[in-house]
This record gives C-alpha cells, structure tokens and sequence, in this order.
C-alpha cells in the first residue's frame, strides 16, 4: 500500500480516472490535464548531423502520466529521456518543459532549461555515478543545497536562495526567489520548488523514508548494494520535490528483488502525483506504465495506451529461442571446474563476501549462477580466473591448482579460461575491434596467420565482421558486449565465464548472445555464466546454481536441473536473504561507528584540519631524541582519543612506512660525522649517521600516521566543507572558492572508482594472457603504459555521467547554495587547540634547552 506522501502535489487536484488500471500499477491515477513535456519534431545528432540519433520524433508527456520508452538498443531512448530531462538540447525543432520553452527554432534559452530542471528529476543506469558524496544524508541534502533551500524552517521558495552568511547557511527560512514567483518571505505559487514547507533536514527524512532507506542515513552509499544505491539515487532527487521523474534503464544491472523494490517505490511515487517516464527493456516494467512508447531508428513508432498482461504471479517463465534439454552427464565426462569450501573477504570488511564455497562444473556444461547484489557471484569469477587469491579453501581449473599458480601455471591458465567482465567498456583497450580481439591469440604466441584466422572466426561468430576498423570506444553498449566476447572467444578457452552478459541488452542483442552461447557450448566449450534472469538461465544454462546453495557444509550445487530451486533456497528467497545481510551488514556499520564515535571525529572539521596540518608540520622540526618521544607520544595520544585499531591504522600506511625506513637506511651512508660503527665495504657507517636514520623515519612516520588519523575520522564530505569554509573569506577577492570546494570533493569522491576501473582493465589485460603479471620487467611497463587510454576514456566518462548528474541536481556555477552541515567550533574544540598549543610549547622548550634534560 502506498504511504501518505509529502511528494504529493496539492496545487494539481485531480480526481480518479475511469480507465481501468493494471493490478501491478496504481490505485491513485490523475486526470491527465497538463502538459509536462513537449517535444515537437525533434532532431538529434551526435557527429554533426551525419547520423540522427533522433530524427523527426514527437511526443507528449502529461501530468500524471506513467510512461514506458521502449525500443532496440540504439534506438534513441537514452537521447530521448536526456532531452525530456533537460539536459540535453537538440539540433531542430521544438521543446517546452515544464511550461519553458527551453528549445526553439531561435536555439535553446539557457534560463528556461535552468526554471524546468528544477522541477525535473533524473535517474541514470548506473548510480554510483550519480552520488557525489560519501554520506548518504549529505548526498541527498546536495540538491536542496543548490535550490538554496534552508536548512530549517519554511521551505516554500520558488527558485529562491536561502539568505545565510558568508558560508552560505541559511537558517532563518528565508529566501530570495530568483525564477520562480518567490517573495522576500519565501512564499511561492508552487511552479517550481515552493511544494511543502520545511527545510532541507525534512526533505532528507521524507526522501529517504519513501525509498526505505531511514535507517542508513548516515552510512556510505558507495559501499550500499546495487538496490540500495539506486534507491539512494532516487532520494537525491525526490528531496528537490520534481513534478516530472525521468529514469534510464535504473534497473538493469539489479536482481530480482531490489529491482522490485525499486518498481515499488516508483509505483508509489506515481500514486502520488508524480509522473514519471521510465525507460526499459523488461517486459514486466512496461506492464507497470499507462502509456508504452515504441521507438525506432529514432523516430516515435509507436504509442500504445494499452497495456500488456504480464504473467500471473508464480507461473512459470517461458524459454526464448531454442529449448535446451536437461544434459545428463556421467563421471566419465570428467570435472572441469572444481572449488572446494573457499572463503574470501575484501581488506576491511565486516565479514567474509564468500563463506566456506564449493562448486563443481562438468567439462561441456553450461552453468547458471544466481544470487542478489552482493552475495559474491562477481568475487568468485575473480578467483576462478586468478585474478585474485581466496583466504582459505582451493580452486582447480582443468587440473590446475588456481590458488598456487606460479609463472608457468597462470600462462597455462589463460589459454583455458575466459572472461568476459560484467561491464564490458572496461575489457576494451585497443585501437579497433580486431586489434582487440587479437590481443589474446597474439600473447598466446601464434603465428600472424593463425591470429588472424581466431580473429575472423571470433568476429563472425558474435556477428561482428562489420565492425572491426571501428574504434571499440564508439560501439553501442550492446556492440561493445560483443566485441568482448568476440576477444575472448579468439582465445578458444576450454572454460569462458561471463558475467551479465546480457544487461541492457535488448531482446535482438540477447538472442545474439544466447546463439553464441549456443555455438560454443557446441563446440565442448564449459560455460558459467552470472544472470539475474530465471528466464535466461533456463535458455542457456544446464543446470541452475544459487550463492546460498554453495555455502556451508549442508550446501550443494546439484539440486536445481534446470529448474528454479523451491522453498529456503528459491532464487527470491535468496535474493531477500542476501539483500537484507547487506542491509544489516550497512546498518550495523553505521551503528557500530554511530555507537564509537570518538572525541576526535567529534572535532569541528575547521578545527581538526589546521589543528591537524599544524601538528603533522610541527614533525619537521623535530630534532632531538626527546623531541621524538614528545611527538610520539602525542601521536599514541590522539590516536587512542580517535579509537582507532593500531593494527588497522598500521596497515593502511605500512607501505609509506616501508618506503620512509628504506629512505632513512640510504641516509645512513651519507653520513660521515661521529663515530664510525661499521663498515660495508668502503663506506662507513657512524653514530651519527644511524641516529639521523632513525629520526628521518621516525619523523616522517609521525606524519604519515597523523594525516591517516585525519583521513580516518573525517568524511570527505566533511573535508570539502571545512576546505570552503576556511577559503569563504577569498570569495571577495573573486576567488571561486564554491567551485574549488566541489571539484575537491569529486576528486576524493572517485579516486576509488577510478582505480576500481583501472583494476579492471589491468585483470582485462591478464586475464587474456597479458604480460601485465606474468612478462619482464620493460614487458610489464609496456603493459601498464597501455591501459593509459582506456582508464582515461573511463575518466571521461564518469566526468560525462557527473556533469549530467550536477546539472540533474540543479547544480550552477556562481550562485549561492545553502549547507545543510552547520560547522559551530564547540568547547570540546578549544580544549583540543589549547592541548595542540601546549604540545607546541613543549616541542619548542625542547629544542631551545635540550641541555637542561
């Protein structure tokens, strides 16, 4: 049932419709009476008008409406969905949003696209790019930010910008309406953002709530699940209260019930009044949408009012293309791929992603792995493929003990496994298509005419002939998936394991792919291969295996023939298990932080980021043994007032710590006063010379440790904040300190995922038989060198994806935002400076009367 929502619009009363509704939508529908939306023979180009990605395409979206774009990949939904959002502009023709005329044969208005977006929300295929900070709160109080809406008190502004003080605080419900018809006093006729009153804390809390994530306020949503990401995104955008919701494909990459759970809050939000344009492949997301809009070669083939009947509850799924029998095999068919009560758990986990895991694959079978976002099915393809090492438990592939593989073993290895990696932008590095998928056979050592023999039959194969000069970079996303099968299949592994394969593909795309399968499962080829879909699985796959099935010594990976598994173990059983350890894993996280949070993360972060700079300088002027213990117990002091683990702490910065004591070694040859100790060979080794070593070690390490204490008990978020605030006072000067603060604060945002995508592309490299990990030392540079260009198309990427996020979110250059974290320098932060003065006090006593000890 859908919950009383805030999100609802009073100012737009209808009453209920008399067309019959779905039993899968919503029993509160509006009257459609206003136009949302109008795009009158719309036209759009990617190069320059010699292809259209839309061309002549027209359509309406009303008030009220629930409408499904649908069509074959590269059809033009994505472009289309952009255009309705307001964040992108076409070549010709005509484009109202929202009442603005954003777009006319005059060319776009600037001020209208930025008084539509306002009341446009938009939600992309993949989250992670969409959240822009590290605490979930922070990153759905960004959009109010930049709708200056305060932090407390009436929220009713049009466009207005909160009044606040030169850190741009609004707290006293005030606003200056900009667009909108906002007064002095914040009042507003409801055209944009003046819907409800409260401030930005009301928004957080009634966003979050309609998506279901309450309880998870303060946790890092980079580390949520697929879902709960997604979810996540959504709340960022109901906070800045849209009148029209815009989605691409929010599902594609989750499994069955966070898709679910995230189609029951759009239902919800639609009961609410809120319209939404959806754009999808799933035949069961279609059935959920008022209108259904077909689209072609990017022209609007079809609009349907009417909706498909989706399949009765429980019912089962119907195979797509041709029925594969169940295989029977006998021992004698031999194991292919066998992994025995395996665990691993990632470096600062709360518990191990895969828990005592065994499997067994027959030579010739193909293999379906099922299981929620985060149960681990992606983690164990990287152990099959030795891409990483398990904690505990062996893996063995084609009789090769994958866990101790040395040199030779790993090189053995690539030849009989492939992988193809869930997001296939990611495995392509080369210049072409054939220059791609020539990269395999090429390590491999065979001769030029061999290579070009795999690279034709691969790219016939996945139906890629055509494409080969293309550069891999301007593929589909589908084409692209190809492509990296075609790569690995070049390859002739004897076991090819694919993750998702086929997400976002559209049914002509996934066909290709199951025919491949087909080919090479004809071919003797083993095949494991990661789905969310029991419909795909039963196309594909032999035999059926869930995550929860391979746990523990009661499991086992032989129940479920071709058939979905029943009762404890069903895949939507499991996918609810799973989806709530990771609820609970998130929660308890955030509890066990909420519970510990120490004296030091309570600091104003102003305050612990120059109290901190301060201290961590002071190090350098340490000169003396007994400046060293003043330091170094300083250091013990503050750590243990952060409550941090030592071990942990040690870890994270062992590798630095590591480098500054080579250093300090090297040092120690360099001196020659004092007495002489040793000697190796001509150099001698003196008194003098091991003292500066130890404090040249000892000092940096003090700094190092310092600044992990910092990185360990404030959030970027936090950091970002502090960082602007102690700039404001050089806004006067026309600094944009606004701008600086944001862009270091997406940098510490993806650092991580861009390594994340660097590390994809390096195990891409090897796992193809790349000299990344098993060449010489030049042939390893070589290696590194090369993955240079697909990490920076990443990079582009993202920043593509982010810059479309930012204008989603309302975010402009130059004006005014208000904060929802309020920095007030407390009496706990006094007495930390008064203790950091009286540390510097010490530490200069001891270097002007060192005699005197």
């Amino acid at each position: 049932m859908a919950r009383p929502s805030p999100f609802s619009h009073p100012s737009h009363h209808r009453p209920e419709p008399t067309v019959p509704t779905h039993s899968h939508s919503h029993t509160l529908i509006r009257t459609i009476d206003v136009n949302l939306a109008e795009l009158d023979h719309i036209r759009f180009s990617y190069d320059g008008g010699a292809t259209w990605a839309l061309d002549d395409a027209s359509l309406t979206v009303h008030e009220g409406d629930y409408v499904a774009l649908t069509g074959a990949n590269g059809s033009g939904k994505s472009t289309l969905a952009r255009l309705i959002a307001g964040l992108a502009a076409p070549d010709t023709g005509t484009v109202i949003l929202l009442g603005h005329t954003v777009f006319s044969p005059a060319g776009p208005d600037a001020d209208a696209y930025r008084a539509a977006r306002r009341g446009i929300g938009a939600v992309f295929q993949n989250p992670e790019d969409q959240l822009v900070t590290t605490v979930l709160e922070d990153d759905v109080a960004f959009g109010p930010e930049n709708l200056g809406i305060p932090r407390d008190g009436d929220g009713g502004n049009g466009n207005g910008i909160g009044n606040g003080d030169d850190n741009g605080r609004g707290d006293d419900g005030n606003g200056r309406g900009s667009d909108g018809d906002g007064d002095d006093n914040g009042n507003s006729d409801g055209n944009d953002n003046g819907r409800g009153r409260g401030g930005i804390g009301e928004r957080i809390a009634e966003s979050l709530h309609a998506v279901r994530l309450d309880d998870m306020r303060r946790a890092n949503p980079i580390r949520m699940s697929g879902g709960q990401q997604q979810r996540a995104a959504i709340a960022g955008m109901l906070a800045m209260r849209p009148r029209l919701l815009v989605l691409d494909e929010p599902t594609a990459m989750l499994d069955p019930l966070a898709r679910r759970e995230v189609m029951d809050v759009l239902d919800e939000l639609h009961a609410a009044g809120t319209t939404i344009v959806h754009v999808t492949h799933h035949p069961d997301e279609i059935a959920r949408a008022r209108r259904i809009i077909r689209l072609e070669h990017g022209q609007v083939a079809d609009v349907s009012g009417t909706l498909p009947s989706p399949p009765p509850a429980g019912a089962p799924a119907q195979r797509v293309g041709v029925v594969l029998q169940q295989t029977t095999h006998s021992p004698a068919a031999g194991i292919m791929l066998s992994v025995s009560h395996v665990s691993y758990a990632y470096a600062g986990g709360d518990g191990p992603i895969l828990d005592d895991v065994s499997l067994a694959v027959r030579r010739g079978e193909t293999v379906a792995l099922m299981g929620a976002n985060g149960s681990g099915k992606s983690t164990l393809l990287r152990l099959i493929c030795a891409l990483a090492k398990p904690d505990s438990g062996s893996i063995t592939v084609d009789g090769i003990r994958v866990e101790k593989a040395k040199r030779r073993d790993l090189a053995v290895l690539r030849r009989t496994v492939g992988l193809v990696m869930q997001h296939p932008e990611r495995q392509l590095f080369a210049d072409t298509v054939r220059d791609d998928v020539a990269y395999g056979p090429t390590n491999q050592g065979l001769p030029q005419a061999e290579i070009d023999a795999r690279v034709d039959e691969a790219l016939r194969i996945a139906r890629m002939d055509g494409l080969a000069d293309r550069s891999p970079f301007d593929l589909s996303g589908g084409q692209q998936r190809l492509a990296a099968i075609a790569g690995v299949v070049a390859c002739r592994p004897k076991l090819l394991v694919m993750d998702e394969p086929t997400a976002g593909l559209d049914a002509d795309a996934r066909e290709r792919v199951y025919r491949l399968v087909d080919d090479l499962k004809a071919r003797g080829v083993t095949v494991l291969v990661v789905t969310h879909s029991h419909t795909e699985a039963r196309r594909m796959a032999d035999r059926i295996v869930d995550m929860v099935s391979l746990s523990g010594a009661g499991g086992t990976d032989t129940h479920a023939a071709l058939g979905i598994p029943a009762g404890k173990n069903a895949p939507e059983n499991v996918s609810r298990d799973v989806s709530q350890r990771v609820s609970r894993n998130v929660s308890r996280s955030v509890s066990h932080t909420a519970a510990k949070s120490s004296p030091i993360a309570r600091l104003d972060p102003r305050v612990k980021m120059v109290a901190f700079l301060v201290a961590m300088f002071s190090a350098f002027a340490i000169g003396n043994a007994w400046q060293l213990l003043l330091g170094a117990a300083f250091t013990v002091g503050v750590t243990a007032a952060a409550r941090l683990r030592p071990a942990r702490l040690l870890g994270s910065v062992r590798m630095f710590l590591g480098l500054f004591a080579m250093m300090g070694l090297l040092n120690m040859f360099f001196v020659r006063t004092g007495s002489t100790l040793f000697t190796v060979g001509p150099i001698p080794v003196t008194d003098d010379g091991v003292a500066t070593a130890v404090l040249y070690t000892c000092r940096f390490a003090l700094v190092i440790i310092l600044g992990a204490v910092f990185l360990a008990t404030t959030t970027p978020t936090a950091i970002t904040d502090a960082f602007a605030s102690l700039l404001s006072p050089l806004h006067r000067l026309g600094v944009h300190t606004q701008e600086i603060a944001l862009v270091l604060s997406l940098a510490l945002r993806f650092i991580p995922t861009l390594a994340v995508e660097a590390q994809a592309v390096a195990d891409a490299q090897a796992a193809r038989g790349g000299s990344i990990e098993t060449g010489s030392l030049p042939q390893r540079v070589k290696a590194m060198t090369s993955i240079i260009v697909p990490i920076f198309a990443g990079a582009l990427r993202h920043a593509d994806n982010l810059s479309l996020a930012l204008d989603a979110r309302c975010y402009e250059e130059g004006v005014r935002r208000t904060h929802w974290r309020v920095m007030r320098v407390s009496a706990r932060d006094v007495a930390f400076i008064a203790m950091l003065v009286l540390y510097l006090i010490a530490l200069v006593a001891l270097a002007i009367l060192p005699g005197l000890i």
